[in-house]
């Protein structure tokens, strides 16, 4: 049996119809699946929430029957939640949040995930909510092997792996012997060593506490196939399917993938890109954008899937 990947998804929200579709599928034809599979959580925000950091905005309010709602749809099915909080501008004041504290009491059920950037956030969290799984963000941007080790020393579940670092075989082989406490961004859209990426979360975070629609970063490299998951195969940090295996085998198995910002066809092209056996990739993609369109949801090459993102 081949070793096991644990999968971890974006679009809590903005994808839940994909992701649901994707797991009915899965349990429907699971010889059609890499083997020894898992959905290790999925990970996201609710709209109008000042913790989510990152490079993505979701605008408005959800209320709590909603997020009762769509957090117990992931967690009767044993997979957690992850929360993005990793506004990189957060204090003390803004932990004390209403809206943001809702959502935590909501899924304080020792299943759920969060991400964090902030020291006063993650101190609160740590205090607060005990029973939560913390884990150290990609936003952070560690390049140095050195504070890399000192971060995997501390306390977390899981430590996100820059993406510049993905293919640095100095900074994998050091890594191995605490693999398992490492997850891998595999389909990241940046560019190589983006000069405005810190730039980019501190914008975001910005306005997530002033909820000023008016800003609008500019990305450093606009070039529209970076939207395309064609697009994000041809950065020196992608990891392709065969690969996977490869870091699998130096005992990496927690994988990332990105979207959550990205429009709903990239979303698709890289699940069944990652997830899916080559022979099955044709029947997969009919059958699932069938059922989408059945519910609704297909996949429409004009809509970008950024309805309340900025």
């Amino acid at each position: 049996m081949a070793q096991e990947t644990i999968w971890h998804l974006p679009g809590l929200c903005t994808f839940g119809m994909i992701n649901h579709v994707l797991f009915d599928t899965m349990k429907k034809y699971p010889e059609m699946f890499r083997e020894n599979m898992k959905i290790g959580s999925v990970y996201g925000t609710f709209p109008g929430a000042i913790w989510n950091g990152g490079r993505n905005i979701i605008e408005g309010f959800t209320g709590k029957k909603e997020v009762e709602k769509i957090i117990g749809s992931y967690n009767a099915l044993g997979i957690p939640a992850r929360f993005t909080w990793t506004n990189v501008l957060l204090e003390e004041k803004h932990t004390y949040d209403t809206y943001c504290n809702m959502i935590m009491n909501v899924g304080n059920n020792g299943m759920n995930q969060v991400l964090v950037n902030s020291p006063a956030l993650e101190e609160y969290i740590r205090k607060t909510y005990p029973d939560y799984k913390v884990l150290s963000s990609t936003t952070k941007r560690i390049l140095s092997l050195d504070r890399l080790k000192e971060e995997l020393g501390k306390d977390y579940y899981l430590v996100v792996l820059d993406y510049d670092l993905n293919h640095d075989e100095k900074v994998l082989k050091e890594l191995e012997p605490c693999a398992d406490k490492i997850e891998i961004l595999v389909n990241e859209t940046c560019q190589p060593h983006c000069p405005l990426r810190a730039a980019h979360y501190k914008e975001i975070s910005k306005y997530q506490l002033e909820y000023d629609t008016r800003i609008r970063f500019i990305c450093s490299d606009p070039s529209p196939e970076k939207r395309l998951f064609k697009g994000c195969m041809k950065r020196p940090s992608f990891i392709s399917y065969d690969q996977i295996d490869e870091y699998v085998a130096r005992g990496f198995k927690n994988f990332k993938i990105v979207g959550r910002g990205e429009g709903k066809e990239f979303y698709v092209d890289s699940l069944i890109y990652y997830l899916v056996k080559p022979e099955h990739k044709d029947f997969i993609r009919k059958y699932f954008n069938g059922v989408l369109n059945g519910l609704g949801g297909g996949i429409d090459p004009n809509d970008n899937g950024r309805r309340k993102i900025v």
